[in-house]
């Protein structure tokens, strides 16, 4: 008797939705043109060959095994050998949760070259162009690194994730750019890339999405080529008012401390000598005291002391001094006393 073997592996393509395992192939090849007693007997074994085969399945190391039975999800099966119902009852969808995917927004990658090429056109006008803080326009390109750590959400809760990936992660990188300034925009990208992360994981959990973002990595960011050499001129103009102001102030540290410790030496200059002309005064005031005090107890004494010492301390600025008698008539010899030994 024999049998239509293309009707059957049309049979069990509909059965299975995956078609006739590989290793069956050949061993149908070899059975079409024969005829064999007993091919119920055969059909029926190869059927319950066919749905023992599929009862079995193996995960690997980086995914889960997410198990549906008539379409609803019954289980999560771990890394390994695993059991199911036949195909057509359960059906089971392997989701790498250790896999890191990315998202490119602003750039393409060149994959085979290992180079990275800015999108152009309306591409980048709707992603990488973005209002700044300050009014700014600025091209920011970024690469979002993402994981599934919940693949029931991943499958289940949200229709299409990478459409709201994606709409989120733009919808998130606006926000933070548009609070601040282009040239923190342009400088600060480490910081901005952490805050947009954040508010992107917060929206994604927030919809149960499933994803874990790893890392948000900001790329070069500039402005569009139309501004370049007016933004170029501006920024010239800021780093040549903060050199004047940075000069400046170098200037004034200089001058002020200067000029503060010139005021302060001046002042303790003044101090000290006030300072020295009142002990003067208070040394000479006391001596003049224990003076009048002595010239009270002897008055005749203690003025012919002062006569006295008066004279000590006169007579040898007066140089050469003459006494003469009051009944000498002529001088004039006397004056060249001094000058004889001079003379020639």
């Amino acid at each position: 008797m024999s049998w239509d073997w293309e009707k059957l592996k049309e049979q069990q393509q509909r059965k299975d939705g995956g078609g006739i395992p590989p290793q069956f192939h050949d061993f149908f090849e070899k059975f079409k043109q024969l005829k064999l007693p007993g091919g119920p007997l055969l059909i029926l074994l190869l059927i319950i060959l066919f749905f023992g085969s599929s009862t079995f399945y193996t995960v690997d190391v980086d995914a889960v095994g997410v198990v549906q039975r008539f379409g609803k999800f019954v289980r999560t099966t771990q890394p390994g050998l695993n059991f199911k119902l036949p195909a057509g009852i359960e059906k089971v969808t392997k989701v790498k949760v250790r896999r890191v995917y990315k998202e490119e927004f602003g750039f393409r990658s060149d994959r085979q070259e290992g180079r990275t090429q800015s999108l152009s056109g309306s591409e980048t006008s709707s992603v990488s162009l973005m209002l700044t803080g300050d009014l700014n326009v600025a091209l920011v390109p970024w690469i979002v690194q993402y994981r599934i750590n919940d693949p029931y959400n991943f499958m289940f809760k949200v229709a299409d994730v990478r459409r709201l990936l994606v709409d989120m992660s733009e919808a998130a990188m606006r926000l933070v750019v548009g609070d601040r300034s282009i040239n923190e925009v342009i400088s600060k990208r480490e910081e901005i890339a952490v805050e947009a992360r954040n508010v992107l994981q917060a929206e994604l959990d927030n919809a149960e999405s499933g994803i874990h973002i790893v890392t948000i990595e900001m790329k070069k960011t500039n402005v569009p080529e139309p501004v370049q050499p007016s933004f170029n001129e501006v920024n010239q103009a800021i780093q040549e008012k903060e050199k004047m102001i940075y000069q400046a102030q170098e200037d004034y540290n200089k001058a002020i401390p200067a000029a503060r410790g010139e005021a302060d030496r001046t002042v303790k200059a003044a101090e000290g000598y006030a300072l020295d002309r009142i002990n003067r005064a208070k040394g000479d005031a006391s001596r003049f005291d224990a003076i009048f005090k002595e010239y009270a107890k002897a008055k005749d004494v203690t003025r012919r002391r002062l006569y006295l010492e008066m004279l000590k301390e006169l007579f040898p600025k007066l140089g050469d001094k003459y006494i003469v008698d009051h009944d000498q008539k002529n001088l004039l010899p006397l004056l060249n006393l001094g000058r004889q030994n001079g003379i020639k």
